[in-house]
């Protein structure tokens, strides 16, 4: 029961070696290294010092005072050169059948820009997706750009385009961003959402990203707890709580909050997660907003699950997350664009496929679209 609001593409181009790191090992390992940079960069990173949170409240569990945290902990076991060496011992991750070609929709540009009426969601790329509910286009974790890294020089190549385009775009009206990791949070791509023709959109983002947006000069930031809301237009953002963590540099770990959204416009109910590992919080969030009519879930970066697990699902927990949002229909994201972990890029599909089929969950419910693929909602039945 609710609550209320409370194509083809090139192969992999080489990445050239970081100026200053790890010289002294093998140019094997090196190039193994810097391929993980991303999600495994930025694990590196969780060793370094943090600073008092200005957002510590005793009275919210999750807003500590070195930092913030996560509803449920759950330890991760190993660590980051444990997770490097396993992976160039072992020649990870191997490359696609598909020889790094996926498949590329045609997007419908000329009705995604007249689109007002229309809830539609269409699949740019990992896990930047354009949700149109309500009249608004909303945009979730805008990445258009060829890396996902701190540097331009090295770090996780883009290794399939887009499926739009920053100029094939409607006019965006809101934008949500889930946390602040370079595979979601692209500097360059939010630039140029904010010079977009009518003005800028309304960045939502939780508790502690304000600054590094105001930092590049954009002032229309929304900046949320979980549990708390805004409304635009007449449709409502929800900033809600999922399993994750945040750093953008080496003093930073933990001082930016993580969240999913939900989206709400009259009855309907849109989830986006962003990044996740599994956790009670999909069931708090059922409770206070199911059932849901579509959910934009993570199915790819999950491997070696003894590292990722705490913070990545696989598809057999995405699927569980589905079930305990009661969604109607659940799109797969977070897959196919950045190579950051060990399991081939075109895995995930797959393995989903699997768990719906052993779960008895039809696979016209939880789906994958093409690059640039728009899917209408189908409408809800009475409720």
């Amino acid at each position: 029961m609710r609550a209320g609001p409370a194509a083809t593409t090139p192969s992999r181009a080489p990445i050239a070696p970081p100026v200053a790191s790890c010289g002294c090992l093998p140019a094997s390992i090196r190039a193994r290294i810097q391929r993980g940079v991303g999600a495994g960069f930025l694990s590196l990173l969780a060793t370094a010092c943090t600073s008092v949170n200005p957002y510590h409240d005793p009275a919210a569990p999750h807003r500590g005072p070195e930092g913030f945290r996560n509803n449920y902990p759950t330890p991760r076991e190993g660590g980051y050169w444990r997770w490097q060496w396993e992976r160039w011992r072992d020649g990870l991750p191997r490359p696609p059948a598909n020889g790094y070609r996926f498949p590329m929709a045609e997007p419908e540009v000329a009705f995604l820009r007249a689109n007002r009426s229309v809830t539609a969601v269409t699949w740019i790329g990992h896990a930047t997706v354009l949700l149109q509910v309500g009249g608004l286009n909303i945009l979730t974790d805008p990445h258009f750009g060829p890396r996902a890294s701190p540097f331009s020089f090295a770090g996780p190549l883009r290794l399939t385009p887009p499926g739009l385009t920053p100029e094939q775009l409607p006019r965006i009206d809101a934008v949500v961003l889930s946390h602040n990791h370079y595979d979601h949070l692209d500097a360059e791509s939010v630039a140029r959402l904010a010079a977009q023709p009518g003005g800028p959109p309304r960045f939502y983002v939780p508790l502690g990203m304000r600054k590094w947006f105001n930092a590049q000069g954009i002032t229309s930031v929304t900046e949320l707890d979980w549990w708390e809301s805004r409304e635009l237009a007449g449709v409502r953002i929800h900033c809600v709580p999922v399993q994750h963590w945040s750093q953008r540099n080496l003093t930073d770990r933990n001082q930016a909050l993580w969240g999913g959204w939900v989206i709400e416009h009259g009855a309907q109910r849109l989830f986006f997660s962003g990044d996740t590992g599994y956790s009670h919080d999909f069931m708090d969030i059922a409770r206070r907003f199911g059932p849901f009519d579509f959910a934009a879930i993570p199915i790819g970066a999950y491997e070696p699950r003894w590292f990722m697990a705490p913070f990545h699902v696989n598809p057999a927990e995405a699927v569980q997350i589905h079930l305990d949002l009661d969604a109607r229909y659940s799109l797969g994201i977070h897959w196919g664009a950045f190579e950051l972990t060990d399991e081939p890029l075109d895995e995930p599909p797959v393995v989903l496929q699997q768990e719906l089929a052993r779960r008895g969950v039809a696979p016209d419910r939880f789906f994958v679209l093409r690059h640039g693929e728009t899917w209408r909602i189908p409408a809800a039945p009475a409720r």
